[in-house]
């Protein structure tokens, strides 16, 4: 990479983990498009899994005395059962299939019945998305539109839903560096000056956004955070959708 695509990259990691301070979302979906589009898959998923471990364990950090450690049991346990199952298959998807599944997962759960709806304070149904969304993270690289979803059926407040959630996707993301980097043959591998500079700036975006979160309210919290996952999700779709259409005309 040159010194210019890692400066922009690096300006790109300060305003996806920014935007993730708030919501504990929409930065890292936002940012592994941005990977994939620059680098090939595998390379992409231990980058975006370097970022994304360190900006979620400093969040996780900022808002420590916030954290419900029940649904993180949980939701760690069901990322343990994915890892073990997709560990034997060690598939990676296409671009266009990642893109796909990154957007539809949230639509399919709101068109579940609402006594199926998701609720972070449930042990069993924390269990159920970790799984689901361990699997997301080993196929797509995020799971945001899902565990977000998820994490807002339930009761918790904004601080809460932060720092619970951050504390979760340290494991997936850490889960996923694992998956990437040793177990499957497209083994893949990281810069180490890239990777200083993505958790530095990591660091700082995710320091930049505590404040902004603390004056925000609830409502505020939720209302904005529904909208940013049905835009990003729509995104993707209509974006997998296009390079789905394209790829399969040039085979034709």
């Amino acid at each position: 990479m040159t010194p210019l695509m890692i400066s922009a990259l690096c300006l790109a990691m300060v305003g996806t983990a920014f935007l993730s301070g708030i919501f504990g979302m929409a930065g890292g979906m936002i940012l592994v498009g941005i990977l994939l589009a620059m680098m090939p898959v595998p390379e992409a998923m231990m980058l975006h899994g370097v970022t994304q471990l360190a900006s979620n364990a400093w969040r996780g950090l900022l808002w420590w005395r916030h954290v419900r450690w029940a649904p993180v049991m949980a939701y760690v346990t069901g990322c343990a059962l994915a890892l073990g199952v997709w560990s034997f298959t060690q598939y990676v998807p296409s671009l266009p299939v990642a893109l796909l599944l990154l957007g539809f997962t949230p639509f399919m759960v709101r068109l579940l019945p609402k006594s199926y709806r998701p609720n972070a304070e449930s042990l069993p149904q924390g269990t159920f998305y970790g799984t689901i969304c361990m699997t997301l993270i080993l196929l797509t690289g995020v799971a945001g539109p899902l565990i977000d979803t998820f994490f807002l059926g339930g009761k918790l407040d904004r601080k809460q839903i932060v720092a619970t959630k951050a504390v979760c996707q340290i494991f997936g993301h850490a889960a996923k560096l694992i998956y990437f980097g040793a177990l499957i043959n497209q083994t893949a591998s990281v810069d180490p000056i890239v990777a200083t500079l993505a958790v530095i700036s990591s660091m700082i975006g995710t320091s930049l956004a505590k404040h902004v979160l603390e004056a925000m309210t609830d409502q505020q919290y939720r209302k904005w955070a529904n909208a940013i996952i049905v835009t990003i999700a729509s995104y993707y779709v209509l974006h997998g959708t296009y390079l789905l259409v394209m790829t399969s005309a040039k085979a034709g």
